[in-house]
């Protein structure tokens, strides 16, 4: 039998397949975590987003709708993006609603629309997770194309992809997706070998401050331990979702509560390796504590996400979410703590404005027209912002 060149350049040519997934469980844990355990963060590996859908936590009823975006060659997986459909913008802690009040006016349907973000995680990261010495141009253009074919189909006014990676901004705004600079507060190693080097950052007056905060803590009687991996008993992930619970309906933290007792319990045991909890104790309780944080670790990366407690307890909340996981992580070598979102508490304490940025794309022309028009003058006030924050810092002048 004869074979002609066209023949042999279509046997040496990639087979592709590319599917859409509603339940991350459809897909082996091992060919996802292929993809996802190279990146610094934690939050789009397989059993955390497992753990979010099969926990009821992100799931259509609640408005995150799964659709993850799959690539295969021939049965392997090579390319993944965790992608939802969402009916509303709670959660993501990027403000689009004015974005939904302009299309409203000019009459265009602004949701659904497609997401790409770990579903109530305001923390950077987020990009197509494609495996090593995959043809990542060739891949990332094939995903946008289907990813435009599938809002097209289906009337979906845009694609969104929040808190990206710096390096993947860069690629994707060469496939037309417009960047809108936000900014987050980030704590970062400066070499501080002890937490008196990091209070040594500080002017007179905070550093006095932070002193006298932790002491307030020490002063109620109450002794603040930080529990990693096989150390934690099983019995605070519970406990955690009440506290975590408890606050949201206090303070309406953004009007989503989202996460389940389910989610919190799932987490052990698989997913310890992760988990970091400062949790605070009286004298006579020593296995029940009265308020705990909730962080997660990968890497050279500390991430804060909740907290609570079951009595008002002056200053523990910046202890055990700001000064004692700061006092870990010096003594970890870790480079980066990401305390969460919010900001009213946190520049005091050493957490400068740092910048992040989400991905954008409509599809209606006038809203994309617009869009264009104005991204560059919303982003320069964006950076005047950050500036007047850093520079209210309290730190020593250098």
């Amino acid at each position: 039998m004869k074979f002609s060149m066209l023949d042999m350049v279509e046997q040496l040519r990639p087979r592709y397949s590319l599917a859409w997934i509603n339940r991350i469980a459809e897909i082996p844990q091992s060919e996802w975590d292929a993809l996802a355990i190279p990146l610094k963060t934690p939050f789009f590996e397989w059993e955390w987003l497992h753990n979010m859908e099969d926990s009821g936590s992100a799931t259509a009823k609640s408005g995150w709708l799964p659709n993850h975006l799959t690539v295969w060659r021939d049965r392997s997986l090579i390319a993944a993006a965790p992608l939802y459909i969402k009916g509303h913008s709670y959660g993501e802690f990027v403000f689009d609603h004015q974005w939904a009040d302009l299309a409203a006016r000019l009459g265009i349907e602004y949701y659904p629309k497609l997401l790409g973000m770990s579903p109530v995680t305001p923390a950077e990261g987020y990009r197509f997770l494609i495996a090593p010495g995959e043809d990542e141009d060739e891949l990332t253009e094939m995903m946008v194309s289907e990813i435009d074919h599938f809002c097209d189909r289906h009337k979906i006014s845009g694609c969104h992809f929040l808190y990206v990676d710096p390096a993947w901004k860069a690629v994707m705004e060469r496939h037309g997706f417009s960047a809108w600079l936000h900014h987050s507060f980030i704590w970062q190693n400066r070499g501080y070998q002890t937490f008196d080097d990091y209070l040594a950052e500080f002017n007179a007056n905070q550093r006095r401050n932070i002193k006298r905060e932790r002491k307030a803590v020490t002063q109620a009687g109450l002794s603040l331990k930080t529990l990693t991996g096989e150390d934690i008993p099983k019995s605070l992930f519970s406990l955690m979702y009440t506290y975590y619970s408890d606050t949201c309906d206090k303070f309406g933290w953004w009007g989503s509560k989202y996460l389940t007792r389910r989610f919190f319990e799932q987490l052990f045991p698989n997913y310890t390796h992760r988990v970091v909890f400062v949790a605070a104790y009286e004298e006579h309780k020593p296995h029940h504590p009265v308020g705990m944080s909730f962080c997660l670790t990968k890497g050279e990366n500390l991430y804060g996400r909740y907290w609570g407690s079951s009595q008002e307890i002056d200053c523990l909340h910046f202890d055990a979410c700001y000064y004692t996981p700061i006092e870990w992580a010096i003594s970890q070598g870790i480079q980066v703590f990401d305390p969460g979102a919010g900001g009213r508490h946190k520049k005091r304490r050493g957490f400068p404005a740092t910048p992040n940025h989400s991905l954008h794309r409509f599809y209606h022309p006038r809203l994309a027209q617009i869009l264009r028009s104005y991204i560059h003058e919303v982003n320069e006030m964006e950076q005047h912002e950050i500036d007047a924050i850093n520079q209210e810092l309290p730190f020593k002048q250098k």
